[in-house]
């Protein structure tokens, strides 16, 4: 997810209620006359078999041409391999909404998912992000055999647009374990927000941007202290999901095991930590926070994943809610538990689709079309 802007609050504000009311009224209008909405779901599965996607980002607008990706593209980067040993996943598969979708295959076999990269490192994590100059950012956290008994540090790789990898970036300091990240990106400059599930810590790395590759510029910690443990069905829990508010300069943190959402101040100008900051959003809808993105109304969307205060009615759910706090509506992803993680958004839908969430139980990606017009925000 990129940096976000905040914008003045409309009327018609819930982004995942236009799912169920309104996005038939918007194909109606887009789509002379269709009733059916834009949906593509497709499969995640690359041909080397890895599964539990983690990880998802739009390819924004004015991304280089001549490469491998073209904007609107979704990523996805895999956690699991063949055989679900979590944190032994290498691969980066594409959709682009409008093409060809990837068909289902069962699980652990080998798919049909277009590979966009794959790493001699293990454990490719939520932390997944692309620089508008032509770089993907992906992070690991990896084990050996998909017990916490192997977990290792973990590192943020720099891929560029053909699938190379063009870096490795390494600091037991700063990027131990890099679960999620969120980018301020300027074009020439970008600020990378990082979050370390092993260590319960959040890092700001900012960079330069080059034509060929990106320079780290200055690292720093800037919140501290977020619970963080062994899980025996997540394999760790800690914090997780970032989105930034530029105008406002505040990081927001989902953080799973404290089951809450926190607010940084000042976060893009910190030269030290808080413990935590804010706590912002601790609502009975929570139930182990992960993937944290912006909605293009305003409104923050998170991705229940049931490792805490798990409720088998209420399972695999994105929750909506407001900066200040207030509860605004679910969605679900999944009839199971443990479904719901990545989540992506994109302000312009250079492809027309705009929304994406992972199902890492079927181990696939819905994408969809939100109408902006009926939002507001056109």
């Amino acid at each position: 997810m990129q940096g976000f802007n905040s914008f003045t609050r409309f009327a018609s504000r819930t982004l995942v209620a236009a799912l169920a009311l309104l996005l038939p009224v918007a194909a109606a209008r887009a789509g002379g006359g269709a009733f059916l909405p834009r949906l593509v779901v497709s499969s995640t599965i690359p041909a080397n078999g890895d599964l539990n996607p983690y990880g998802v980002a739009f390819v924004p607008l004015g991304f280089p041409a001549g490469g491998a990706l073209l904007p609107g593209d979704v990523l996805v980067s895999n956690f699991n391999n063949s055989s679900n040993q979590q944190g032994t996943g290498t691969t980066i598969v594409k959709l682009t909404p409008n093409g060809t979708v990837a068909p289902s295959v069962p699980a652990g076999q080998s798919g049909n998912a277009t590979t966009f990269f794959q790493s001699d490192l293990n454990g490719l994590s939520t932390a997944l992000g692309v620089l508008q100059r032509g770089f993907v950012l992906v992070g690991n956290v990896p084990t050996t055999d998909g017990t916490i008994n192997t977990i290792s540090n973990g590192s943020l790789q720099v891929v560029d647009r053909h699938g190379n990898l063009l870096d490795v970036l390494n600091d037991a300091a700063f990027l131990d374990s890099p679960w999620d990240l969120t980018i301020n990106d300027n074009g020439a400059t970008a600020q990378v927000f990082v979050s370390n599930v092993l260590s319960g810590t959040v890092s700001r790395i900012d960079i330069a941007v080059g034509s060929s590759n990106i320079t780290v510029l200055d690292k720093v910690q800037i919140a501290v202290g977020y619970t963080h443990h062994p899980n025996a069905a997540a394999l760790v829990l800690g914090p997780t999901g970032l989105a930034y508010d530029r105008q406002a300069d505040v990081l927001y943190v989902a953080s799973t095991a404290d089951n809450a959402v926190f607010a940084v101040s000042h976060a893009g100008k910190a030269t030290s930590p808080v413990v935590k900051g804010t706590v912002v959003f601790a609502d009975p809808h929570l139930r182990g926070p992960l993937a944290l993105v912006f909605a293009p109304n305003g409104d923050l969307l998170t991705a229940n994943g049931d490792a805490v205060n798990g409720d088998p009615t209420h399972p695999s759910e994105i929750v909506e809610f407001t900066k200040g706090g207030t509860f605004i509506r679910e969605f679900n992803v999944d009839a199971g538990q443990g479904g719901a993680f990545g989540v992506a958004t994109t302000l312009i839908p250079v492809n027309g689709f705009n929304f994406a969430a992972v199902d890492d139980n079927a181990n696939d990606i819905s994408v969809y079309f939100l109408p902006l017009d009926l939002l507001g925000l056109q």
